[in-house]
């Protein structure tokens, strides 16, 4: 990270933001051009090379995306379904091959056969409707299950902006400490994967000094499998808004940034409105209410990068840096986004707020067990019966999960990749011994994470699944540390080579390999890797042994 990098690009603020400026220069033709990077390096007195070693890392900005017209998914979900093969070869007989590129995860993981066109995402059934598709650019809206099981919190209905908000209001009144503690209180802990209790995070913030603060609600949510916050995005969106609120008020942040991934286009274009729904009854903005309180908000299109789902990595994609991870200390709270304390917490951590603030800390802590409270939405893939999200309270049995809520399986399935690309590999036959909530999953050697439920079909073998695994790993590395860098590429290769020829992979280099990822890398991208991966050897030794010496 460069401090001089970051405080030249906050010298305008959020309102002319230079990785904003960025995307808007690359939608005409697909990426900016060289005269066009170097003269926004010319406006915002940084280097070249810095605009232009940007916007060459995301998918969506590289001069490589230049003429694309449609891309294909190809997240996890979509691979294991054996669906996107045909998608490609459907949209081959409109576009030339050069016209089609990829998109990692689309959040139509409930129907695959995912693919994005003229800016608009498609799934299923859309497939067969391709020729008007091509015609029109209208987009088609997917549906999935939404249910409960237990307390109705984060998929309850919308009421009305004076109803939902009469909490904001009365907090506004009150000593915004005393809101902190009741967050504390509930021990609400963050949804994106790692689980740090939010009102901690949000103390570090409020105890650090500066004029200017930063709320980022991290709306990358790049894990293939998950699309619980492109839900709350397009269909709470007020839920995301009202927390960041909230954060901002017991952090004394002006500012909430939206960060949204490029795959969820609708997401972006519903938040604004609703935005734009609160300025018009003075909700945001100056003096909110009378209060004192000034709080306004920024939407970010982020540019298609896994890693931006980093906190750090995000801070840097926002600077209009390459987003790579920083090292840590200093920490966010204290020093983040413009060297100012910033927050970055997840879509659903943000979105159970408004529970909190309106019923207590304390029924939030009532829910779910003694150290995982309250609500978690899951998200069950096309392997389900019942494919979708469920609202289920924290100790809720994985079985029930699976068997009664999603109505079990279609077909024979083997494994489930629970809570990302970077969560464990779950055999069936633990299923049984697993709950909803973050001890039961550690506890048992495997990651909640984000706690999206890809399915592995028997008739997948596992070292395609570990390949395919390690080839995301690789592609998705921001580069920045040598042991995910590297480390991800050789496992590729290895399991590669050994997938596709007589060559049989060394044990003991293997092991070595796994814990040089787990131990030396900078974050979780290259740490969390190994855990699938040693999943999968345990579990599966009888069918993995045969490409090992």
């Amino acid at each position: 990270m460069s401090k001089n990098l970051s405080e030249l690009s906050g010298r305008e603020g959020l309102e002319n933001n230079l990785f904003d400026r960025m995307g808007k220069l690359a939608e005409p033709d697909g990426t900016p051009s060289v005269e066009e990077l170097d003269a926004l390096a010319e406006e915002f007195l940084i280097g070249s090379s810095t605009t232009y070693g940007t916007t060459t890392f995301y998918d969506f900005l590289k001069p490589e995306n230049k003429g694309k017209k449609a891309y294909v998914c190809n997240g996890t979900a979509c691979v294991c379904a054996g669906t996107q093969d045909n998608v490609t070869e459907q949209l081959k007989k409109h576009l030339s091959e050069d016209e089609i590129g990829h998109m990692t995860c689309l959040g139509r993981c409930h129907e695959n056969s995912a693919f994005n066109y003229g800016g608009r995402n498609y799934s299923g059934s859309a497939l067969n409707e391709l020729d008007s598709i091509i015609e029109s650019k209208s987009g088609v809206q997917d549906n999935y299950n939404v249910q409960v099981a237990g307390k109705e919190i984060l998929t309850e209905e919308f009421t009305s902006i004076d109803a939902y908000y009469a909490s904001f209001k009365s907090a506004l009144k009150k000593n915004s400490g005393d809101m902190l503690e009741e967050i504390k209180t509930s021990n609400v802990r963050g949804r994106g994967g790692a689980g740090f209790p939010m009102g901690l995070k949000l103390g570090f913030c409020r105890n650090t000094e500066s004029d200017t603060k930063f709320i980022i609600c991290n709306a990358d949510e790049g894990d293939p499998g998950a699309y619980s916050d492109r839900y709350l995005l397009e269909q709470r969106p007020h839920s995301v808004l009202y927390g960041m609120l909230i954060a901002g008020y017991v952090t004394h942040a002006n500012w909430g940034v939206l960060y949204i991934r490029a795959e969820y286009p609708d997401a972006a274009e519903i938040i604004q409105k609703e935005i734009d729904a609160l300025r018009e009854v003075g909700l945001i903005g100056d003096n909110i209410d009378g209060s004192g309180f000034n709080f306004d908000f920024k939407i970010i299109r982020a540019q298609g990068s896994y890693i931006c789902g980093e906190e750090t990595a995000l801070i840097n994609s926002i600077e209009g840096q390459r987003p790579e991870v920083r090292v840590r200390p200093p920490y966010p709270a204290q020093q983040g986004l413009f060297n100012k304390p910033t927050i970055v917490n997840n879509v659903e951590t943000l979105a159970s707020l408004h529970f909190i603030i309106e019923n207590g800390g304390s029924a939030w802590k009532a829910i779910g067990t003694e150290r995982s409270s309250g609500t978690k939405l899951v998200c069950l893939d096309s392997f389900f019966n019942k494919p979708g999200i469920y609202e289920v309270e924290m100790g809720t049995s994985l079985s029930t999960v699976i068997n009664e809520l999603g109505g079990g399986f279609k077909t024979s399935i083997k494994a489930m990749q629970i809570g990302g690309p970077l969560g464990g590999l779950v055999p069936i036959s633990k299923i049984d011994d697993l709950t909803i909530d973050f001890e039961s999953f550690t506890n048992n050697g495997f990651l909640l994470g984000h706690a999206s439920i890809i399915c592995i079909p028997e008739t997948m073998p596992m070292i395609d699944f570990l390949e395919h695994l390690f080839d995301f790993a690789a592609y998705e590395s921001c580069g920045k540390c040598f042991p995910c860098r590297l480390g991800t590429k050789r496992g590729h290769e290895l399991l590669k080579k050994a997938n596709t020829s007589d060559y049989k992979i060394s044990k003991k280099l293997f092991k070595d390999l796994l814990n040089t990822l787990e131990e030396g890398s900078l974050c979780a991208h290259g740490g969390g890797i190994p855990l699938p991966v040693k999943n999968a050897m345990h579990y599966f030794e009888d069918e993995m042994k045969g490409y090992f010496e």
